[in-house]
Formats: C-alpha cells, structure tokens, sequence
C-alpha cells in the first residue's frame, strides 16, 4: 500500500512539474488564418509568447510541411533575435491547400527553438490548427410530371452540391406561381454531400402556362454559416390540346363511348320490335 501510495505522489508530482515547464516556456498563443480553399492561399499569423520569468534569445520558428497537403508559399521558418519575458512576436507564412484536399480541420506540425538565460538551446515540437473550407456552389433544375392546365401532377426541384463542402439542415420552401399546392409548401431535405444532389417534390395542379418555381432554399455551410439561394425558374406548362398532340395526356374519349352504346341498345330495341312484328305476321297468316 505504502509503494502504490509513493508512486501516485510521484506520478502527480511529475505531472505537476511538466505543466509548470509548459507555461514556463515560449508557446504558441494565438494562430490566425484568412479563408483557405482547396487548392488555394492563405495567410496564416502565429504568435508566440514568452513566458519565462527571463528573455531568450536566437528564437525561431519553423512550421513542417513534410507529410502534409499544404506547401509553403515563401519562407516556412520565421526568426528574431529575442523575446522578452512575458512579451509576444507575431510571423507571418503563406501556405498553399492541395488540389485534392477535403475541407476540414488539419494540422501542421512546428518546431520551436530559442536559448534561454543559462545559453541552453531549447526544442519544441507541436502542431498548429488549419481549417479548410468548402465554397458553396449550388446549381438548380426544375421537373415535371403531367405539366397540363387543369392537371394534378408534381413539380420537382433538383439541387445539385457542386462545391467541395457538404450541407447540411437544407429546407427548401416554395412560393406558387401559376400553380396551386395540394399539400405542404416546404420540404425539409437535411443533407446535401459535395459533389451529390437531392430532389424536393410537390404535388400541385397546374393553372396556367406561365407558371414559374419560385423557392427558398435555406441551409449551413461548412463552416456552419446560415446562406439562402432564391429560386426563380421558369416552368414549361402545357394546354389541354397541346398535351394531347404530345402525347403527355390521351383524349378523352368517354363521351363517344356513350352514344356507341346508346346507339347499340337503340337498335337492339328496334330488332326486337321489328322481329316480334314479324313473328305475328306470320302466325296470323298461318290462321
């Protein structure tokens, strides 16, 4: 019980050292960066901080690209000649995105060097954070089903994710224009992946040819921004007549289906009068 209980005290005690050296020492305090895009540039600003109880010498600061998607635009190591204690120095990189590179969170490891007050040269290694983002491209089709004045069918919006982010809490609400809605007017979607699309669907009847999908569509970005797209699209609607020579709709043929049979059970009727007349004629001459 005694050696377990030393070893815990121990094992505390070194803890509590390596976090008295890790706020005594020169640290990254800040890490700045503008919009980086897959394949593109950006600024990155790092500070380092001194927090020593005396100044350092000789320090530099050199960011390690070997493994990673990102390349070095100008020099990767920043340098001066010291830090005071408890003072700060900003450098400045410009780094590259590959082409390839999914947006999201990554890191570029870094290594620290400065000479303390004892001419000591001191090495540190960590890593910084770089988000790359995904731009918002999005591109919008509108289908239909049975487009005919008078008809029930289905208008469909097709919104295709171009950009190389996913989105995500998509709801698209719609603003009829030439049609009316037989059911709801928005269509919660939720996610749309890059380089994917989905489809919102109504149910409507169509009132004239002039009719146009104008929508809403409300979403987050990567970076979780709220955005709206307005839609106006034109609609191809048909008349009754023209649907029937394309062949989207077929004629409506019931009402001559009803004077055929009219006509059938008319004649049928006369046959039997002119039969059964027929028939007593006959009888009456054989008496």
């Amino acid at each position: 019980m005694k050696s377990k209980a030393i070893l815990t005290v121990f094992a505390l005690f070194t803890l509590f050292v390596i976090s008295l050296n890790l706020v005594s020492a020169v640290v990254v305090s800040e890490v700045k960066q503008s919009q980086l895009l897959p394949g593109d540039q950006t600024n990155v600003q790092i500070t380092l901080k001194n927090n020593l109880n005396d100044d350092v010498q000789d320090v530099s600061f050199n960011l390690v690209f070997t493994g990673t998607q990102f390349i070095s635009i100008g020099s990767s190591e920043g340098s001066t000649d010291e830090i005071r204690s408890d003072k700060s120095k900003t450098f400045f990189f410009n780094i590259k995105s590959a082409q390839d590179i999914k947006p999201g969170n990554y890191n570029i490891p870094y290594t620290i060097v400065y000479t303390d007050i004892d001419d000591k040269v001191i090495q540190r290694q960590g890593s910084i954070g770089i988000v790359v983002s995904g731009k918002t491209e999005l591109d919008f089709s509108v289908e239909t089903e049975k487009p005919v004045i008078g008809e029930s069918g289905k208008l469909t919006l097709k919104i295709i994710n171009s950009g190389f982010g996913d989105l995500k809490f998509v709801n698209v609400k719609l603003r009829p224009q030439g049609f009316t809605l037989l059911g709801s007017d928005s269509d919660y979607i939720g996610t749309i992946n890059s380089d994917d699309f989905e489809t919102a669907t109504f149910d409507v009847i169509f009132k004239e040819e002039n009719a146009r999908l104008i929508a809403t569509v409300d979403f987050k970005d990567f970076d979780n921004n709220q955005q709206t797209r307005n839609i106006d699209l034109p609609i191809t609607v048909y008349s009754k007549e023209k649907a029937i020579e394309l062949g989207i709709i077929q004629k409506n043929n019931t009402w001559m289906y009803s004077i055929v049979a009219i006509v059938i059970v008319l004649i049928w009727f006369i046959y039997r009068a002119i039969r059964k007349r027929t028939k007593k004629r006959n009888q009456f001459k054989e008496a």
